[in-house]
C-alpha cells in the first residue's frame, strides 16, 4: 500500500474519533414562557373612578385566573360592575407552571396585583345586591319566617328536604340553635355580612359573595342562621331558590348529615 494512502486512512480514522467524543451544541434547553415582572395587568374603568371595568392580563404565554374579590374567574378578562366603592386589590394567579432557576423539576405558580379605585357606584348593580342589601345598599336585616307555610300548609322554614329536589319536604325539624338570630348584609367598603345569635347579641362580622351568574351565595368567615353542624353546607356555599326584597329561601343538596336543608328567610326592618 502507498504511503500517502496510510496517511489519508490514518487522518479519517482520527477526525472519525474526535468527531464522536464532540459534545452536541445545538440542543433544545427547557426555558420559561415568561417572567413574572413581564406580566402585564391592567384595569380599565368605564369612566373615571366609575365602578364598571374590564380587568385584563395582557401577557401572551400565560394561562391563569382572576380573584376579583367578588369571585374568581379562570380567564384572562373579567368584565364587572363592582358594588361598593373604595381601593381595591385584585390578583391574577398564573397557572402556568414557572421553573425556579430555569430547573424543571423545581416549579411554583405565580401570582401578580393590580390595584383600582372605585370613587363612585354611576353603573346600576344587578338586581340581587338590591334584593339583599337594600335598594340604597345601605344595609339590610334577615331573619327566619316562622309564618311560611309549605305546598301542603304545614308551616316550615328550616326543614329537611330531598338532595335531589328542594321542593320534597322530608322533615320539619326542630328548631335551630339560633331561631331568634338575624343576618345583616351591608356593602359598606365590602361586601359584609354579620351574624347576629339572637337579639342581644353585638354579632360576629364575616363577608359573603355571589357567583358569578348570582345562582349561590357563600357566607366567609360566619355561619349561616340555622348552623347546626349537621345542617348546614360544609364550604358554606347555598343555592339561591328565591331572592326578592322581602324573601329569601336558600337549599343545599349535600350537608353535613348527608341529605338536603332548606332555609326559609323574610327581611325586617331594623337593621
Amino acid at each position: 500500500m502507498k504511503i500517502n494512502n496510510l496517511i489519508g486512512l490514518f487522518a479519517g480514522v482520527s477526525l472519525m474519533a474526535f468527531s464522536a467524543c464532540e459534545p452536541i451544541e445545538d440542543r433544545d434547553v427547557l426555558s420559561n414562557s415568561f417572567e413574572v415582572e413581564n406580566i402585564e395587568l391592567k384595569v380599565v374603568q368605564a369612566t373615571e373612578g366609575g365602578n364598571k371595568m374590564s380587568v385584563q392580563m395582557l401577557t401572551p404565554g400565560v394561562t391563569g385566573y382572576w380573584d376579583y374579590i367578588l369571585d374568581t374567574k379562570s380567564s384572562d378578562r373579567v368584565e364587572v360592575v363592582f358594588p361598593f366603592t373604595g381601593e381595591h386589590t385584585f390578583t391574577y394567579y398564573a397557572t402556568t407552571p414557572y421553573m425556579t432557576n430555569g430547573k424543571p423539576g423545581a416549579t411554583e405558580f405565580l401570582s401578580k396585583t393590580v390595584s383600582v379605585k372605585v370613587d363612585k357606584l354611576d353603573e346600576p348593580l344587578p338586581e340581587a345586591y338590591y334584593a339583599l342589601v337594600g335598594d340604597d345598599l345601605g344595609g339590610k336585616t334577615w331573619v327566619f319566617d316562622k309564618e311560611h307555610l309549605w305546598f301542603d300548609g304545614r308551616v316550615a322554614w328550616w326543614v329537611m328536604v330531598a338532595g335531589y329536589n328542594w321542593q320534597e319536604l322530608w322533615w320539619d325539624s326542630n328548631d335551630p340553635i339560633d331561631p331568634n338570630g338575624k343576618m345583616v348584609f351591608d356593602l359598606k367598603g365590602a361586601p359584609n355580612y354579620t351574624y347576629h345569635t339572637g337579639p342581644d347579641d353585638a354579632g360576629s362580622v364575616g363577608s359573603f359573595a355571589f357567583n358569578g351568574d348570582f345562582t349561590t351565595i357563600t357566607f366567609k368567615n360566619q355561619p349561616i342562621l340555622g348552623s347546626n353542624s349537621d345542617r348546614v353546607n360544609p364550604e358554606s356555599i347555598y343555592e339561591i331558590k328565591a331572592l326578592t326584597s322581602e324573601q329569601m329561601i336558600l337549599y343545599t343538596p349535600t350537608n353535613g348529615g348527608g341529605t338536603g336543608w332548606l332555609w326559609v328567610f323574610k327581611a325586617v326592618e331594623e337593621i
